[in-house]
């Protein structure tokens, strides 16, 4: 590796880095070092931002001087951050390598957000790929797993992908390059490290030329990876049928046309936690109203749809309405409360009543056990729960349908039908139009 290879590279793949404002996230290790002083060289636009997670006492703070102490030498500006990594990962019940790498891209993320860099670059290279394709494999994984690290991933450039931890060292020794080594990095209790030590260099020794032969196997992996993307648009494509804040809808028998629903079912909901796939196949035959869960959603069979929706954590109250009150914001939307001199065209999203059958406070909430109403334009009451079967409600329309309720009596299931106990007729004096935008 020579500066020279390295302008190649950035002229080649990352021109765009020349005229950008760059975050580089240095350690102060060997590869972050040698990072920062290539990009100095070519007069690259750099800023430096270094993260002290106080996990090796003397050794992290010696790190964080280091780094400053650079960042005078080639007059840089430099920003440092110090975390109590092991209090946070306790508190939120984290592994203490899951949290540094949290508290370090967040903090990255808000470095560039707030002081305007173009792209956060690391100092990630082939080898660092190799090691990344090989936890992943050994884990279980999609083919998104085996397709390497992205040198371009948002903001996020990685602008020595293409060289391995050999060539980085000797260019270092070579330009008398001082570096800090991190005590860590040879502990063999991290899974990376010990396939870095123990695993790797038995690769190496079989295949000499590993890292080439690697690069040709992610290069392959990628073109595949863009085939079976294609693929599955195009069955995405046929198959969603609505998509609005509350839900995505499937239509089933896409899934069913293909030769293996199983993995285009993956390739379309792994990004939304499943991991039960063979529940996920069953649920294309499965009865209305059953329903595979992630931690974040849950996939619901319709009849002959798959219904996506998020799983809320939110517990919402019973909402109060004030007999003064015109307007009303709520979960669904705003409630506009106005008098009337005569009734125009009702519709779904607007119903008359008559103001003195009301009893104030009204009340918004959602269903309850043994709910029942008068359908206006039909005689008798009926159970709010045969109400939405009739209407073919999905059990998340059940769960999301909203009523608008005066003592305990159902004015309006909002959306749907009004109450016919609180209609207008020839003996109303004042009438009040309540209507959903």
């Amino acid at each position: 590796m020579t500066i020279s290879n390295f302008q190649k590279h950035i002229k080649n793949k990352l021109q765009f880095l020349t005229e950008s404002k760059l975050l580089i996230a240095i350690s102060g290790g060997i590869d972050s070092v040698v990072l920062t002083l290539l990009c100095h060289q070519l007069q690259l636009n750099i800023s430096l931002a270094h993260c002290n997670f106080n996990l090796r006492g003397d050794e992290s703070d010696a790190d964080e001087d280091f780094v400053v102490e650079l960042a005078e030498d080639l007059n840089i500006e430099v920003f440092t951050q110090r975390f109590d990594t092991e209090a946070y990962a306790k508190e939120n019940k984290r592994s203490i390598q899951m949290t540094a790498r949290a508290l370090r891209y967040d903090w990255f993320t808000e470095l560039a957000e707030q002081l305007q860099f173009d792209y956060i670059l690391t100092a990630h290279h082939a080898d660092d790929n190799l090691e990344t394709f090989l936890i992943n494999f050994t884990r279980g994984t999609g083919l998104e797993g085996l397709t390497g690290i992205p040198e371009i991933n948002g903001k996020l450039v990685r602008p020595l992908l293409p060289f391995s931890s050999e060539q980085i060292e000797a260019f270092a020794k070579e330009n008398n390059i001082k570096w800090r080594d991190d005590s860590s990095n040879k502990s063999v209790k991290y899974l990376r490290n010990k396939l870095r030590h123990d695993v790797v260099p038995i690769l190496k020794e079989i295949n000499p030329s590993l890292l080439q032969s690697f690069q040709n196997t992610i290069d392959n992996l990628n073109d595949t990876a863009d085939i079976v993307k294609e693929s599955t648009n195009a069955v995405l494509k046929r198959a969603i049928t609505t998509m609005d804040e509350a839900h995505i809808a499937f239509k089933i028998s896409e899934f069913k046309k293909v030769n293996n629903p199983k993995a285009y079912l993956f390739e379309v909901f792994k990004s939304f936690g499943f991991t039960e796939w063979n529940d996920m196949v069953d649920l294309l035959d499965a009865e209305t109203g059953k329903q595979v869960l992630s931690s974040t959603h849950r996939l619901i069979k319709n009849r002959d749809q798959l219904l996506l929706s998020t799983i809320s954590s939110e517990d919402h109250d019973i909402i109060t309405i004030s007999e003064n009150e015109i307007k009303k914001e709520t979960p669904f939307g705003v409630l506009f409360f106005d008098e009337a001199d005569a009734i125009s065209e009702s519709n779904q999203q607007k119903i008359y009543v008559d103001q003195d059958k009301l009893k104030f406070p009204l009340v918004l909430r959602k269903k309850q056990e043994g709910d029942v109403f008068y359908p206006l334009g039909m005689t008798g009451k009926k159970k709010l729960s045969k109400y939405f079967k009739d209407e073919k409600f999905s059990l998340l329309e059940k769960e999301n349908t909203w009523l608008l309720c005066s003592n305990d009596a159902i004015v309006w299931v909002i959306g749907r039908r009004a109450d016919n106990r609180f209609r207008v007729t020839e003996n109303t004096k004042q009438i009040l139009k309540i209507e959903l935008k």
